[in-house]
């Protein structure tokens, strides 16, 4: 566990985000690893249905996940303040609400996932294998939703490195897993979804047991949870503006992939692909705001609000470098990494041409990203909602569909960082008022709220 209250606050946040950085690196592998082989040992089709089932998981769980990520901001706060009793509360009705909460999207996803891809236009040829994969994938929420739980608690304590290791050991079994489940025994789409939660039900069980054995605040027994409905109520007021964001930026993806259809397999192949290189590059920047809402929880809760800012001009200018690289590298090698995935000349190009546009303004999505950290770590999860759904719902989507009209599949791709500009302008003017600080679980006497 790490006490972020002292030190310089931009190596304190370094040293907090690389572990976390490292371990989405490898939770990225999960759906790299799929895609690739998805790609080479099964086909453009395969990748078309195993794509159109992401954003459908994602709105399953957004909803669960924000709540989860309230609770966190809840314990990084009473950590900061050295109450473990009620950090001991908060981990306990996290996992409460995790357990309850997958096994009813589970048998949600079940029932609807037939409506879903009528109404998401998905072609016909492709529902088969969308619907196999959505369904052994939906089975699996439960480890899913555990193995983030443990790592959501570890990381309001201030340990992004144990949450590392097990996920180190579940992508190597995901990787050992796809290639016999695929080459060995020839199970196609459905291999590659049972290797993914049988790598997760086993990363979490494993980190059960240590957690169990080893560490001094948590035991993960359901036998022994104590559900606190003070800190469920609190999660709750965090959480689902959290959660609805979530869950809205997953129907707007949705709703992007409905545009995306219209454009044929070649397109949807190319999008999930380019969405795989895409979401490597975003990383950074979401981990380190990840670091920074907990450093932020931490002194807000220790009262020691000065650090705040401090901490973020530290990560602006550590998300703004790594985004210039990783911009320079998309433009550079973006053909050879789609390459990496499939050898279809006309998918490579439409996902190069997603690459090039997209990357181009990856520094105003750290910007934002960064921006609502801040908030998120007060416990101000509300106007970012909102700055999110205006952001998503009134400029992405709607420009993203007209400018398809005109300019075809790249006009889909520029409602991207349209939507990013705006969504950055309004964090920033929020975060220049000061109000989020008034959002604090933890209170102290503070009546100055505008940040210079």
């Amino acid at each position: 566990m790490r006490d972020l209250t002292r030190g310089n606050p931009g190596k304190q946040i370094l040293i907090f985000a690389l572990p976390m950085l490292l371990g989405n690196v490898f939770q990225q592998l999960y759906n790299i690893v799929d895609t690739i082989i998805i790609g080479r040992y099964i086909g453009t089709d395969a990748v078309a249905a195993a794509g159109a089932s992401f954003p459908v998981i994602f709105v399953l769980i957004s909803l669960v996940i924000g709540i989860t990520t309230g609770t966190t901001i809840i314990i990084s706060q009473y950590y900061g303040a050295k109450d473990y009793e009620k950090v001991k509360r908060a981990i306990d009705t996290a996992f409460i609400i995790l357990f309850f909460g997958s096994i009813f999207l589970t048998v949600l996803g079940l029932l609807l996932i037939g409506p879903i891809w009528k109404l998401l236009a998905l072609p016909e040829h492709l529902v088969p294998d969308a619907t196999l994969y959505f369904s052994v994938y939906a089975i699996g929420l439960v480890f899913m939703f555990g193995y983030n739980g443990v790592s959501g608690v570890l990381r309001g304590l201030g340990d992004s490195k144990t949450p590392l290791y097990f996920l180190i050991i579940a992508t190597i079994l995901n990787i050992i897993l796809d290639l016999l489940f695929v080459l060995v025994f020839g199970w196609g789409i459905a291999g590659v979804a049972v290797a993914t939660v049988m790598a997760q039900g086993i990363s979490f069980g494993l980190s059960v047991l240590y957690l169990n054995r080893y560490h001094q605040l948590i035991r993960v027994s359901y036998s022994g949870l104590v559900f606190d409905r003070d800190i469920f109520r609190k999660s709750l007021r965090i959480g689902i503006p959290t959660g609805l964001q979530h869950t809205f930026v997953s129907l707007g993806m949705i709703a992007l992939l409905r545009i995306v259809n219209g454009f044929g397999t070649n397109t949807i192949a190319a999008y999930t692909i380019a969405g795989r290189i895409d979401s490597f590059a975003a990383m950074p920047a979401m981990n380190f705001s990840m670091a920074l809402s907990t450093f932020v929880g931490q002194n807000l809760g220790a009262n020691k609000p000065e650090r705040v800012k401090s901490g973020y001009r530290s990560t602006l200018t550590m998300t703004t470098t790594i985004s210039l690289v990783v911009t320079i590298v998309a433009w550079l090698f973006g053909r050879d990494l789609m390459r990496v995935f499939t050898p279809d000349a006309e998918v490579i190009q439409i996902g190069y041409e997603y690459l090039v546009i997209v990357s181009s303004f990856y520094i105003l999505f750290s910007a934002m990203f960064t921006t609502n950290g801040i908030m998120r770590g007060a416990g101000d999860t509300l106007v970012p909602m909102f700055i999110t759904l205006f952001s998503l719902w009134v400029l992405r989507i709607p420009g993203s569909y007209f400018l398809s009209l005109r300019m075809g599949t790249d006009g889909i791709w520029w409602g991207i960082p349209m939507a990013w500009f705006f969504g950055w302008l309004f964090s920033w003017i929020y975060y220049r008022t000061g109000k989020w600080r008034s959002k604090a679980v933890v209170k102290y006497a503070d009546n100055d709220q505008r940040v210079e």
